[in-house]
C-alpha cells in the first residue's frame, strides 16, 4: 500500500505563491501519472493538476496559467508551484497516483492528511 505525505501549505495573501510537495512511500511516480487534488469546505474533491510518466502536464481550467506541476523521481516526489493565488484556491490539497481516463481517477483509496492552503488578505 502506497502512502502519501503532503507539505508546503500555509496562509498567503492574494497574488502570492506557494510550493507544495508530495512524497510517496515508494517510487510510484516513476511508473504512473501523479496528480494534485483539492477540497474546499462543502465542496467535492477536484483534480487540479496531473503529470504523466513521460512528463506531460495538464491542469484544471481554474488554475491554468497559474500553477505548474513537476516531478522528481529520485525523491519520489511531485511538486505543485502555485502562483497568482486567489481566495477561491483556498482548500486542503492532496496528492495521489492516477488511473488515466476520462476523467482520471485516484489509484489509491487511502489519502494523506493533505496540506491546507488559505488565500486571504
Amino acid at each position: 500500500q502506497v502512502q502519501f505525505v503532503e507539505s508546503g501549505g500555509g496562509l498567503v495573501q492574494p497574488g502570492g505563491s506557494l510550493r507544495l510537495s508530495c512524497t510517496a512511500s515508494v517510487s510510484v511516480f516513476s511508473f504512473v501519472t501523479g496528480g494534485w487534488f483539492r477540497q474546499a469546505p462543502g465542496k467535492q474533491r477536484e483534480l487540479v493538476a496531473k503529470i504523466t510518466r513521460g512528463g506531460t502536464a495538464n491542469y484544471g481550467d481554474s488554475v491554468k496559467g497559474r500553477f505548474a506541476i513537476s516531478r522528481d523521481n529520485a525523491k519520489n516526489t511531485v511538486y505543485l508551484q502555485m502562483n497568482s493565488l486567489k481566495p477561491e484556491d483556498t482548500a486542503v490539497y492532496y496528492c495521489n497516483a492516477l488511473i488515466d481516463g476520462i476523467p482520471p481517477t485516484p489509484m489509491y483509496d487511502s489519502w494523506g492528511q493533505g496540506t491546507r492552503v488559505t488565500v486571504s488578505s
